[in-house]
């Protein structure tokens, strides 16, 4: 295949994520899937081009705009992306030569039925690579939160709020850490010996082809049953997945079953459960897990990954948990409540969020959270655990949230560093420090100290936060 054709395939990928159709990680994989008769080097090409035109969107268009007659939110769709793709690999491949670049964007929009704007798209692309060793971000000083969104290509609104809630240095460090590569997370079972996972990691190891660049295995610095993998071409076809010694899941997810203690004889309820990593790990210390979520797709998959890892002791059921279930009142130990959330904390991951999550959105997620909240916290018996997490950095969905949950219900929220790792615990008061230099934290509130909140750039882990508490009527 030509790169002509595999720029195209990027050009038809970006275009579809445009209308909003799907997420750019299940959009990607799919398209792999797709084209998997590619070479590796065509489909790395496809995939990095692709993520990275995503990823510095912002940053692409505020250069294209110096150089542009045309604001680039006024272009047509496909010229738009056509640009943006173009922009990325002047910039960021420097192994593209420029003059290739401008002249299979020329050649792709005349394919494309746009011959009137070959011209333009050339004369745009030719000024910004004659320039590219001299463009010049927004004054820091001035517009401290537009420097921020140009350089680390996040919305402007979303740097003016970390600002405001973490300070500078933070935000710049969080920032830093959502650009960074974010590898494939592999739980696995509990139930494996250390020398049954260093076995199966060797043969992992072992599986990539004479094109294919070897993998690469890290274990987490937190839980030695979590390992990082990068340069994995289908984590399906992996040696042990299929037989059940792993599941796909990140370390932070993990740490929020570790932080609600489940114990041999407990019975958990996972209320929003999909894909079902959570209970399928908690289900290797209960006795019973009741597993739930709001349709029977997101049941089937968390059935399919039962199925795989072999858990017995878990019923999965499809239950809308912004209803009551009248019989489940009082009888869970443990109740986990990872609820929909805004995914600020997945951005490296799934790089198109933060384009499509805005301020008002993030008022109707909370109160879809609350009202969660309000028809499951009776699920928990007496001086039970309800162990509230969300994939995110909003305060507005985490700690407010549970100080609105201490503040309406039975409930008060208690440390969970017992149960939690000293080299996160470690990370975590650096944290508290800087926050406390910039005078947004106070280490004398209870719930704040309660509270905990993985920042990427601080932690190996996705932007998470989780907070235990404990029934006390």
């Amino acid at each position: 295949m030509t790169n002509e054709n595999t720029r195209e395939i990027v050009l038809d990928t970006l275009l579809t994520l445009e209308r909003r159709r799907e997420y750019s990680n299940k959009l990607m994989k799919a398209v792999l899937d797709k084209y998997d008769y590619l070479s590796v080097q065509e489909k790395s090409f496809i995939k990095r081009l692709t993520e990275g035109t995503i990823e510095r969107q912002i940053e692409l268009d505020y250069y294209l705009d110096c150089f542009s007659t045309v604001p680039v939110r006024k272009m047509k769709p496909l010229i738009r992306s056509l640009l943006r793709m173009s922009a990325y690999q002047i910039l960021y491949m420097d192994k593209v030569p420029d003059s290739a670049v401008c002249n299979e964007a020329c050649k792709l929009a005349g394919r494309r039925k746009f011959h009137n704007l070959k011209g333009f798209v050339n004369a745009v692309l030719r000024k910004l690579s004659g320039q590219k060793e001299s463009l010049s971000l927004p004054d820091e000083e001035r517009e401290p939160a537009l420097f921020l969104s140009v350089k680390y290509s996040m919305p402007r609104w979303l740097a003016e709020r970390w600002l405001c809630e973490y300070g500078s240095r933070i935000t710049v460090t969080l920032l830093e850490g959502l650009l960074e590569i974010h590898p494939v997370s592999l739980r696995f079972s509990t139930r494996l010996s250390a020398q049954e996972i260093e076995s199966c990691l060797q043969v992992i190891a072992g599986q990539g082809g004479e094109e294919e660049p070897e993998a690469k295995i890290s274990q987490s610095p937190y839980l030695p049953y979590v390992y990082s993998i990068e340069n994995a071409d289908g984590i399906e076809s992996l040696a042990g997945f299929g037989e059940g010694l792993f599941t796909v899941q990140d370390v932070s997810s993990a740490l929020a079953v570790e932080a609600a203690g489940v114990r041999e004889g407990d019975f958990v309820l996972d209320a929003c459960a999909a894909p079902g990593g959570k209970s399928i790990l908690a289900a290797e210390r209960a006795l019973q897990v009741l597993s739930r979520d709001v349709s029977q797709s997101k049941c089937t998959v968390i059935e399919e990954n039962i199925r795989r890892m072999k858990a017995e002791n878990i019923t999965v059921q499809v239950f809308d948990a912004t209803k009551q279930d009248a019989a489940l009142i009082k009888q869970a130990d443990v109740l986990l409540l990872d609820v929909p959330c805004s995914g600020l904390g997945v951005i490296g991951k799934k790089r198109d969020i933060k384009y499509r999550v805005t301020e008002d959105s993030l008022k109707t997620i909370t109160t879809l959270q609350k009202q969660i909240i309000e028809n499951s916290w009776q699920y928990v018996k007496k001086g039970g655990i309800l162990l509230y997490s969300t994939c995110t950095i909003n305060r507005a969905e985490n700690q407010d949230m549970v100080r609105w949950i201490e503040d309406n219900f039975p409930f008060r929220a208690e440390p969970s560093d017992d149960f939690l790792p000293e080299r996160l615990l470690q990370e975590r008061q650096r944290v508290k420090e800087l926050l406390a230099k910039e005078g947004r934290y106070a280490g004398s509130d209870r719930l704040e100290e309660a509270c905990v909140q993985l920042l990427p750039g601080f932690m190996e882990a996705d932007g998470f936060f989780f907070a235990r508490l404990r029934r006390i009527d």
